[in-house]
């Protein structure tokens, strides 16, 4: 990805306004942990590897990794979700606290259990551990609708004093499409860029500023595969813009980049930034929906928030795990684009 000086000199202007930008992020806060292990032998019992422990983190997954991505570009962020009195729970709630960041808006819901990816990696001595499984840990979808309006009735006040609203819907029941529309008229009133990351009810957010799927669900939307097929792209991008009604559709594609939709206007191919072979693709959909709803809440265009969001996603698929991006980072990125 090239950048003029000019365009370089605009991102760089968005970067420094930052840290001046309060982004609520309403959503489901999910707990991501790494168990890292050592293989030992193969198990009598079946056939098994037997796996060493060796260290356990959990670190801010979903809605949560999008909030500490916005704490590490330097904005002030107010989460509002819920974790339940468990472990995970508790771990999101003094990792946010450590990096100064209000958990006013996070809810211990009894009986919850905190939505909790666990991935398994082994590896021999001095090997580079490689994912074995994943195991998922998910809440009850009882007392959803509660949990939602509480949430809802938490956020509205907020946004008299927020520049953005990102709302990041996992499917674990935090929100729904139905309480995002009872807040878009007051983000309309004040102008709040309204951005949406759904992962599996995307075609139920309308009249939002702007989407981030990735391609896959985009398919799952249409239920047509788009592979390398550019013009299908397009036109499943057209018909998403406008039979929602949005401002903006940000559609990223992996190792292939992003393509940017906005009405009347030609999509915008934004080819892949760095290199094309990812370390490790976790959470960099929620370290893209951050860096766009951000730069647009400082001022960007559309085409310029997309840019620093492609920059964004090419960074963090380089480091290992569940990772963030800093506004330093994102800077010197810039400045050698």
């Amino acid at each position: 990805m090239k950048l003029t000086r000019q365009v370089r000199s605009s991102l760089l202007s968005v970067i420094r306004r930052f840290s001046r930008q309060h982004i609520v992020v309403l959503g489901d806060m999910v707990a991501d942990e790494f168990v890292y292990c050592e293989i030992t032998r193969v198990s009598r019992e079946a056939p098994v590897l037997i796996l060493r422990q060796r260290e356990r983190k959990i670190l801010p997954g979903g809605g949560a990794n999008a909030v500490n991505n916005l704490a590490d570009l330097g904005a002030h962020v107010t989460p509002a979700g819920a974790v339940g009195a468990d472990d995970a729970g508790d771990a999101l709630l003094q990792f946010f606290k450590e990096k100064d960041v209000s958990t006013r808006g996070i809810l211990r819901v009894r009986g919850y259990i905190t939505p909790t990816k666990s991935r398994i990696l082994g590896g021999l001595t001095h090997w580079q551990r490689q994912q074995i499984v994943r195991i998922d840990r998910e809440p009850s979808p009882d007392g959803r609708q509660e949990l939602r309006k509480r949430l809802r009735q938490l956020v509205a006040p907020w946004l008299n004093r927020a520049q953005g609203l990102l709302v990041s819907d996992y499917g674990y029941g935090a929100t729904s499409a139905a309480e995002v529309e009872t807040l878009r008229p007051r983000a309309n009133r004040r102008r709040l860029p309204l951005v949406i990351d759904s992962r599996y009810d995307l075609a139920a957010y309308t009249q939002v500023t702007a989407l981030t799927p990735n391609e896959p669900e985009v398919e799952a939307v249409f239920g047509k595969p788009i592979g390398n097929d550019l013009e299908l792209l397009f036109e499943l991008g057209h018909l998403m813009l406008q039979s929602q009604s949005l401002q903006a559709l940000l559609i990223t594609r992996g190792r292939d980049g992003m393509v940017l939709f906005e009405a009347g206007r030609k999509p915008q191919v934004i080819p892949v930034f760095g290199s094309d072979q990812a370390v490790d693709v976790t959470g960099a959909g929620d370290t893209v929906v951050a860096v766009f709803t951000l730069a647009l809440a400082a001022g960007a265009s559309f085409a310029h928030a997309a840019l620093m969001a492609n920059c964004a996603g090419g960074l963090v698929v380089m480091k290992r795990g569940t990772a963030t991006v800093s506004a330093q980072e994102l800077k010197e990125a810039i400045r050698n684009a």
